[in-house]
């Protein structure tokens, strides 16, 4: 008998066994963390396929370590209890319109921009109806195609753009980045 894998509900690929229990010990993670309320929702691309750059895992590499410079939280010395609560106590809440690493054969701008955009309607309702934030700031190049309909959404707040773009913590220019997130960081936040 021929079994064909479900599509995971954090991505949308194909969900193996170990894809969902994966899957399942980053909402873990993550969900220890989440704020109450939530000032600042930052929205990259895809999640770091490394546990070590996944932010909630607590080893703070990569992704991790470059969006904790951003928001001016130095790690070392701390552990990671008391960085991450740094983070929640910050209003600071991290999503991937991906929840999941992309699978090995999914790469490819051209998949990657179809998995993302089929991704954009079931994460812009989580946005309005549970995670309800004062802002959402666009982390990830990888969220430039779709930059016109995630800034026209009606999420109930605004969307931060770096002259007009998504802060690319994960382009090749990481350190003007992450200099210009935390500018746009220390901007108090509108009103609604």
């Amino acid at each position: 008998m021929l079994t064909v894998p479900l599509a995971c509900d954090g991505c949308g690929q194909p969900a193996s066994p170990e894809h969902i229990a994966r899957r399942l010990q980053r909402l873990e993670w993550t969900s220890r963390y989440r704020p109450v309320h939530m000032a600042t929702l930052l929205l990259g691309g895809f999640s770091p396929l490394a546990d070590a750059d996944f932010l909630y895992s607590g080893k703070f590499e990569g992704e991790a370590g470059r969006l904790l410079d951003a928001v001016g939280i130095a790690p070392a010395g701390k552990t990671p209890e008391t960085v991450l609560s740094e983070f929640q106590r910050g209003g600071f809440f991290l999503t991937h319109l991906l929840e999941c690493p992309l699978e090995s054969g999914q790469a490819g701008p051209l998949v990657c921009e179809s998995l993302l955009a089929k991704r954009i309607s079931p994460v812009l309702t989580r946005i309005r109806r549970s995670l309800k934030p004062k802002r959402v700031i666009l982390i990830s190049e990888s969220l430039a195609p779709l930059v016109a309909g995630l800034s026209s959404a009606e999420l109930g707040c605004p969307v931060i753009l770096d002259r007009g773009q998504p802060f690319g913590l994960d382009s090749a220019d990481v350190g003007q980045a992450v200099k210009h997130l935390h500018s746009a960081l220390a901007a108090p936040i509108a009103p609604k």
